[in-house]
């Protein structure tokens, strides 16, 4: 049985607001998102209203928070005053800024918030009970998962010095 390409198109949209629900996104974020990326030219907000049954208010809300993580641009056009959007297409250069952003307010509470607890734990030496021991060494590996994740992000960030086409080069040499 053949679907249409607007069967397809929901199917993607109510993919990719799953994904984005899992990355802890609004689920209307992750199909705004989506109905940007497969629209072939740029969409008004009251365009990606209809497309995607919000309300104006999330749809603006949504574009607002994509656009801060880099994922959609606002493009104007002549003679129009309304502002119209596109979806990212770089899917690197979307990593990094989603990264980026991740990392700057949320990461790095978390990795506050580990670092100082743990300074609380260890200042006196050794746990004074067993609960404390068990909660040191979780909070351990924490801040070490923490350590990892801060090095990859850098690292990802990095690859933008490199240019897109050198990353995909070593990515395929990586296959």
């Amino acid at each position: 049985m053949n679907q249409s390409s607007e069967q397809i198109k929901s199917e993607i949209v109510e993919g990719l607001s799953n994904i984005g629900q899992f990355w802890g996104f609004p689920r209307g974020m992750g199909a705004s998102f989506a109905v940007l990326y497969l629209s072939p030219g740029p969409l008004s907000l009251d365009e990606l209203v209809a497309r995607t049954n919000l309300t104006k208010g999330a749809v603006s809300t949504n574009v607002r928070s994509l656009a801060r993580l880099g994922l959609v641009h606002g493009v104007s056009r002549l003679g129009d005053r309304k502002d119209y959007y596109q979806a990212e297409t770089d899917f690197y250069k979307a990593i990094r800024s989603i990264l980026k952003e991740r990392k700057n307010h949320e990461f790095d509470h978390a990795v506050s918030s580990v670092t100082q607890a743990l300074s609380k734990l260890e200042a006196d030496g050794r746990p004074a009970d067993p609960e404390q021991a068990f909660l040191v060494e979780r909070l351990r590996a924490l801040q070490s998962f923490f350590d990892a994740l801060d090095s990859l992000t850098a690292a990802v960030t990095r690859l933008e010095s490199l240019g897109l086409n050198t990353v995909q080069s070593v990515l395929k040499i990586l296959k």
